[in-house]
């Protein structure tokens, strides 16, 4: 199985730290977002990742290479500089992802998390399927984002986490385009067709300089204490 690590995306919540670096290479603790998902991918057993690529993207191609310093094979898919959107992304990287499989693993290259993404990898989807992970509601979006598919008549919302595994033909319907995919999870949890689960452990979404910075500060502490 490959996954997907999402790292296209320009950042602009975050300026001006991602004046000249892509987001996913933001530091928690000294390391890039993006080193820390390539590695827990590689101990996984999880070999063959690939990045997409826009804005001040030869700098992510530059430190990772073709990935053998890590034990795993990247491939790089290149974007417009504007980017493709989330499944405009994933659209595009359709050809190096199904190579050998027709399901796959895609994670957000902007969240720190501790999920033990080798789970993902146990899961068989149908064709037009996708599973999502979900987190409890952080104090930025405290609405939440979707219910659990096997609660579908409550109305408690929870936090997509940026970590899914997709059937290839979850993205049939769809041509190469800048397209969002929360709509498409939407439409697909209506239908019946997007599994959930709902994770309690370490998660966090970088999306502002002062998260990051309280991320930093909370992983800091642990490690002195």
């Amino acid at each position: 199985m490959k996954a997907m690590i999402l790292a296209a995306g320009r950042g602009k919540r975050m300026m001006p730290l991602t004046a000249s670096i892509p987001k996913p290479m933001l530091e928690v603790a000294g390391k890039p977002l993006l080193e820390y998902h390539v590695m827990r991918l590689a101990q996984a057993g999880i070999r063959r990742i690939v990045i997409n690529l826009a804005w001040q993207g030869d700098k992510i191609r530059e430190y990772f290479a073709d990935g053998s310093a890590y034990g795993v094979s990247i491939q790089y898919s290149q974007e417009p500089e504007g980017g493709l959107e989330t499944a405009g992304g994933i659209v595009r990287a359709l050809p190096l992802l199904c190579e050998d499989e027709d399901t796959f693993i895609v994670i957000n290259g902007d969240i720190f998390t501790d999920y033990a993404v080798h789970d993902l990898s146990r899961l068989h989807l149908l064709p037009g399927e996708a599973h999502l992970v979900l987190v409890e509601n952080p104090p930025h979006n405290l609405q939440g984002d979707f219910p659990l598919a096997h609660q579908s008549t409550n109305t408690q919302a929870y936090t997509f986490a940026g970590i899914g595994l997709y059937h290839k033909d979850f993205f049939s319907a769809v041509n190469e385009q800048f397209l969002a995919l929360g709509p498409m999870l939407r439409e697909g949890l209506a239908q019946g067709q997007v599994s959930t689960e709902l994770f309690l452990g370490q998660w966090h979404d970088i999306g502002t300089p002062e998260r990051l910075a309280q991320i930093n500060n909370a992983v800091e502490q642990a490690h002195v204490g």
